[in-house]
C-alpha cells in the first residue's frame, strides 16, 4: 500500500503513528517518499498513484473516507486570509474554496508558512478562515479526510480506529526537532496542535455536508 503524506505540522501526531504501524518497511519508505502539499496529494490520489491519503475535504465527495480528518472547531492559525488583492494558495484546494463560500476576498495562505507568518506578525490584519466559518455557522470545519481506494479501505479504516484508541504522545525531543525545522517555538507548536482534532463525529459530518453543498452552489468540484 502506498500512503500519501502531507508535509504539514498539523498531521504530526498521525505521522508518528504511521511510522510505528505501517506494516512493511517498503510501505514506510514509500510513505516517506510521497510527501507533498495537499493539492499535489489530491491529484496523486485521483490518478491512483497512491492508495490512501489525507485529501482535501472539497475533493472527497465521491471518495471512500474514514472518520479521520483535520478539523478545527474555531481558530486554526494556519489557514488565513489577508485582506487586499485576491489570491489563491496553490498548495490548497479546500481553503481557497472556503474563502469563496464565505464571500471573503484577499490572499489565502495555508500550512506552516501561514502559521509562521501569524506568529511573527500577530498585529497584521488577517482572517482565520476556520474561525470565520465557526462564527457564521456555529460548526467545526473539516479541512481534510483520510480516504483510501476500495482495495485498501478496510485496512486504513482499522488504522484510524487504532489511532483513536491510542492517542499519540509526542516526545519532547520530537517537538524540539519539529519546532526547529519550522522556525517556531516548542510552546507555539504545542498550542497550535491544540487547535486541531482528528475525529469526524456527527457535528463534523454535518459541517462537511453543509460545506460541500455550498461548494456545489458555487460551481466548485467536490471530487478528485
Amino acid at each position: 500500500m502506498i500512503f500519501g503524506k502531507i508535509e504539514y505540522l498539523n498531521l504530526l501526531p498521525f505521522h508518528l503513528f504511521l511510522k510505528r504501524h505501517l506494516r512493511y518497511s517498503i510501505e514506510k519508505k514509500a510513505w516517506q517518499k510521497r510527501g507533498s502539499v495537499p493539492s499535489e496529494i489530491n491529484r496523486a490520489f485521483g490518478k491512483r498513484r497512491i492508495d490512501a491519503a489525507v485529501i482535501s475535504s472539497v475533493k472527497s465527495g465521491k471518495c471512500r473516507c474514514t472518520d479521520f480528518g483535520i478539523v478545527a472547531d474555531g481558530e486554526v492559525q494556519s489557514v488565513l486570509l489577508f485582506p487586499g488583492k485576491p489570491g489563491s494558495d496553490r498548495e490548497s484546494d479546500t481553503s481557497n474554496m472556503l474563502a469563496k463560500v464565505l464571500g471573503l476576498e484577499g490572499k489565502v495562505l495555508i500550512g506552516d508558512k501561514a502559521l509562521r507568518r501569524r506568529l511573527r506578525n500577530p498585529e497584521e490584519e488577517s482572517v482565520d478562515l476556520a474561525a470565520a466559518w465557526k462564527e457564521r455557522l456555529s460548526l467545526p470545519f473539516v479541512f481534510a479526510r483520510l480516504c483510501a481506494h476500495s482495495r485498501h479501505f478496510r485496512r486504513v479504516d482499522r488504522l484510524t480506529k487504532l489511532f483513536f484508541a491510542h492517542p499519540q504522545k509526542i516526545p519532547h525531543r520530537v517537538l524540539k526537532i519539529e519546532a526547529r525545522k519550522r522556525d517556531i517555538e516548542v510552546e507555539q507548536l504545542k498550542a497550535y496542535l491544540e487547535c486541531i482534532h482528528y475525529r469526524i463525529g456527527w457535528r463534523e459530518k454535518r459541517a462537511l455536508k453543509r460545506f460541500l453543498w455550498l461548494v456545489r452552489r458555487k460551481g466548485g468540484m467536490t471530487q478528485v
